[in-house]
């Protein structure tokens, strides 16, 4: 079985999050995108300290489609550049594994 990744990626509002999650959803390269609003971020760009509202995401999926996840989330991306960052999972209860993986086309066991 490919093993699970969480996706962790923010988006200037709650729609934005919403509609690029619903997308990867639709296109089984996740099986659930969490849209958190309201995140207060500091953070340096360009040379600056920048403060700013924010919306959170957290896409639950698999390692093997990492490469087209990340792509496929870069070209609806709204910033120049997006935090992408994959966090491997170490486990998790078999039935949610189970889910995550039927969800996103991966072949059964």
């Amino acid at each position: 079985m490919d093993d699970a990744v969480l996706v962790y990626t923010t988006f200037p509002d709650e729609e934005t999050a919403l509609a690029v999650g619903e997308a990867l959803v639709r296109e089984k390269l996740a099986a659930c995108v969490n849209v958190i609003p309201g995140m207060k971020s500091v953070y340096a760009w360009k040379g600056a300290i920048e403060r700013g509202s924010e919306a959170v995401a957290i896409v639950k999926s698999r390692a093997g489609l990492q490469e087209a996840l990340g792509a496929a989330l870069k070209a609806r991306h709204p910033y120049q550049t997006p935090i992408v960052l994959f966090i491997p999972v170490a486990g998790g209860d078999p039935a949610t594994l189970e889910w995550l993986m039927a969800e996103t086309g991966a072949p059964a066991r």
